[in-house]
């Protein structure tokens, strides 16, 4: 049974389970809040609960997202792709055929077709 708590901007999931203790969770990447409580727990004992945590939300949902993220990969020429623990550099190779990768003794060759991935 899942509800929902809303403390000004943040809003908290409230999953009730047969545990003994209530668990309080900021999930990444983008700090969503969850709270499992004993099956017993009124919601308004969830929600001061929630409330006395507030801080520490707040301090973790900002550490959230003050953290550094690995940039997407934009598929460039001679870009480094690890497939099996092994170094393969990208080639691309655009053709009207279906797509497909083949690996060589250093490369993986990528053929696509680009007026594919427009539509």
């Amino acid at each position: 049974m899942n509800e929902t708590i809303s403390l000004g901007e943040i809003s908290i999931s409230v999953t009730r389970k047969d545990v003994k203790n209530v668990h309080l969770s900021v999930h990444p990447p983008d700090g969503h809040v969850t709270l499992v409580a004993p099956t017993a727990t009124r919601l308004d004992v969830a929600r001061a609960y929630a409330i006395s945590k507030l801080g520490w939300i707040h301090q973790q949902q900002s550490a959230l997202k003050n953290q550094a993220r690995e940039t997407p990969r934009g598929f460039v020429e001679r870009e480094s792709h690890y497939v099996w623990g092994r170094r393969y550099l990208l080639q691309l190779v655009e053709s009207d055929t279906k797509p497909k990768v083949t690996l060589d003794h250093k490369r993986m060759t990528l053929m696509w077709s680009f007026t594919k991935w427009l539509t």
